[in-house]
């Protein structure tokens, strides 16, 4: 039964209305949590609360100023809530957002922003982050062992080359994760690979506020701070005194390995006196397999391995295997990159080259054979000598070595022509694709996982199987490059930058285009809102669902960078100021596939506005208050909007097209101010002797000036987002 406590710390029982020991008035609500539906910040909308930890609760939440993107709020809600407390972990958490903020890779979901908000007269800190989609080890562990599975050696060979080149991303800029374990690692669905997530830093900060707090207001000695880490995956001097290091990361990552092989838990797998792990009662592993576990696994910190980057060449399998490895349930990987490819859990190139082994034929014995050569021949002129080394470099004998023995050297190997299967009809369809993917500069690796998604949605009942070099998946090869041709077509709308860009776009990207925006008065909103019109001209299949995380979500970020581009240079912008002793404002022009602009006006609060578009049926419209508060028209036909104005600030106009042909538009925009209101005429029993009030003149209940209406003073305007 969860507790309910008041300002002070007093635990109470659930559902109590009164502190049983000071008598404070408990919020029911609040011990609650956060109901869905709710907006904070007016920015996040909460869809429902994914869990609750000792610190606090975590909802889903999508961020409306984001393309309704899908977030993690991270709520601070520790059991004693005062001012101080909020103080001091919003200068903590401040001080580790620096940290977050530098985790940019894509196995790490990204951190947004800490932000306090106000609900109900009750202050919360939240720490948001990305959302990722997908499943945690723990809870797939669980299901296998509900229909008697468990992972295999394969599969956590592939999530420890997934994962530890992400541990060597963080150990690089001094981060340690603190608390790996199975509930901390989760299965991506867009593309099955593993994220880190839950970095026990934030943990850490709030431990470290509770800490202080006690140590504030009860004038003893200070707690010592919560000790993070979970036994038995943790290694025993984290557990014992919280030092950390990089090794500490890879004991808790073998710990979790251990963990899905055998399906028990920790402690029923060490030896509580010795801290050895006795694994091998469970389950058997191949001798490499288990030397690397058993060495990250040791007790004393000093024999573990002390980086990701030397467990990954613990790895790397031997170069010539005594015996074909078993199969696995992933697919066959294809010959040739333009073939659909969906292995169960597809491995990710590390960032570091793979270690090749020496040539074969540069061993000791061979380099005190080519020393004695040299040696001999120290008196050999310089054209004797370099014909001795041609004679060796064909493997040829020679008068002057036939007492050694001739090293031979082994053929350099030809490269596999990856299309030698297919006919020669799908061999030239294939080449021309490439050349085409080349010329418009989009990386290969990206250019199939994009085509691989189109084409399993316009089929889905392959299942997302991989398609085999063999005759009888000669004709799915074929539909597969005709997707790869007409994905091609449509990226050619791109910008050759976008084009090349794409794989990369991401969290700090949108970011970025928002301060870019921002500067010119206009919203992120309005900017997508182009961006969603060149791209829903290509893909209108796309349109209501998510797909900001898949690779076809790269695309819609081309589209978007591109009309970034395209306000930059005000093709697509206009700041609609009006003529002197003018109410009104008309713009015409062209919109010239499916594209779109965006118009701004430094309007006042209490105007009234009259707008009007004289457009085609296909152009949509929106207009955005300054805050993102009101939305007056969104994507709508409608051809005018009048009434009052809520806000001060820049009010945006954004048109857009939906046909590819050129279509012609003409906006007016009329503004007038308030009539004052005229003062009420005097009674006899409230005159004073004095002169009546004047009424107002003609001129104060006139049409407004231009510098009322048409430019008044700029004054800073918040933007959203």
């Amino acid at each position: 039964m969860n507790s309910v406590y008041c300002s002070k710390g007093h635990e109470n029982p659930s559902g109590s209305r009164f502190c049983l020991h000071c008598g404070e008035k408990l919020d029911a609500a609040a011990s609650q949590g956060i109901q869905s539906g709710q907006t904070l910040g007016d920015r996040y909308l909460i869809v429902h609360q994914l869990g609750q930890g000792g610190f606090g609760r975590t909802y889903l939440a999508e961020d409306i100023n984001r393309f309704r993107e899908l977030c993690v709020l991270k709520e601070f809600s520790p059991q004693v809530q005062t001012a101080y407390v909020l103080q001091k972990a919003e200068e903590l958490f401040q001080r580790e957002a620096t940290v977050l903020y530098k985790l940019q890779h894509p196995q790490i979901p990204r951190f947004r922003e800490l932000f306090r908000s106000n609900l109900n007269g009750k202050e919360y800190l939240f720490l948001v982050q990305d959302y990722v989609e997908g499943q945690t080890y723990r809870a797939l562990l669980d299901t296998r062992l509900r229909q008697g599975l468990r992972f295999t050696e394969a599969e956590v060979r592939q999530l420890l080359q997934q994962i530890l080149p992400v541990l060597e991303y963080i150990h690089s800029l001094g981060v340690i994760h603190r608390d790996i374990s199975p509930d901390n690692l989760m299965l991506r669905n867009v593309d099955q690979l593993p994220v880190l997530i839950d970095f026990g830093g934030v943990k850490q900060v709030a431990a470290t506020v509770a800490s202080q707090y006690y140590q504030a207001n009860a004038g003893a000695v200070t707690p010592p701070a919560t000790l993070l880490g979970k036994f038995g995956y943790a290694p025993p001097e984290q557990m014992h005194s919280g030092l950390v290091e990089p090794h500490s990361d890879l004991y808790a990552l073998a710990a979790t390995v251990l963990v899905l092989l055998t399906g028990k838990q920790p402690s029923e797998l060490i030896d509580s006196y010795t801290l050895n792990w006795q694994w091998r009662r469970e389950i058997s592993l191949s001798p490499n397999l288990g030397a690397v576990l058993d060495k990250m696994l040791s007790p004393s910190p000093q024999e573990r391995y002390q980086s990701a980057r030397q467990v990954l060449q613990a790895l790397t399998p031997p170069i010539v295997p005594t015996q074909p490895p078993a199969p696995v349930a992933a697919s066959n990987p294809p010959t040739a990159l333009t073939v659909a490819v969906a292995p169960s859990l597809p491995t990710t190139p590390s960032p570091h080259p793979p270690i090749s082994p020496s040539p074969t034929w540069w061993t000791p014995g061979k380099i005190i054979l080519v020393f004695l050569l040299f040696t001999c021949a120290a008196g050999v002129s310089f054209w004797g000598a370099s014909n001795l080394i041609s004679l060796r470099s064909r493997g040829d004998g020679s008068d002057n070595v036939t007492s050694q023995p001739t090293p031979t050297f082994s053929p350099t190997p030809q490269p596999v022509d990856p299309l030698a299967k297919y006919s020669p009809e799908e061999r030239a369809r294939k080449e021309r694709l490439g050349d085409r993917r080349q010329q418009l500069g989009i990386d290969e690796n990206f250019y199939v996982s994009l085509v691989n998604q189109v084409f399993w949605d316009q089929n889905p009942t392959l299942q997302r199987r991989s398609l085999t070099d063999e005759s009888t998946d000669a004709q799915l090869r074929k539909e597969w490059d005709n997707t790869a041709s007409q994905v091609l077509q449509k990226l050619t709308q791109l910008s050759s930058e976008a084009r090349r860009r794409l794989g990369t776009y991401g969290g700090a990207d949108r970011d970025r285009w928002k301060v870019e925006v921002n500067n010119l008065n206009v919203s992120s909103r309005a900017l997508y809102d182009l961006g969603d019109a060149a791209f829903f001209q290509q893909f209108p299949e796309r349109e209501g669902k998510n797909f900001i995380n898949q690779p076809i979500g790269q695309v819609w970020h081309g589209f978007v960078a591109d009309q970034l581009n395209a306000i930059a240079a005000r093709s697509a912008f206009q700041k609609i100021v009006f003529d002197p002793s003018a109410t009104s404002k008309t713009v015409n022009g062209n919109l010239k596939d499916s594209a779109g602009k965006v118009f701004i006006a430094d309007l006042r609060q209490d105007q009234f506005m009259e707008v009007k578009l004289e457009a085609n049926s296909q152009v949509l419209w929106s207009i955005y208050s300054p805050t993102g508060e009101y939305r007056l028209l969104e994507d709508s036909k409608k051809r005018s909007w009048s009434g009052t104005l809520p806000e001060s600030g820049f009010y945006e106009f954004v048109i857009v097209s939906r046909r590819p042909n050129p279509l012609d538009y003409q906006l007016t925009l009329t503004v007038e101010n308030p009539t004052p209101t005229p003062s009420p005429t005097p009674t006899p029993s409230d005159t004073p002797t004095s002169e009546p009030s004047p009424t107002p003149t003609s001129s104060e209940t006139a049409t407004p000036t231009p510098d009322e209406t048409a430019t008044p003073t700029p004054e800073p305007t918040p933007i959203p987002e």
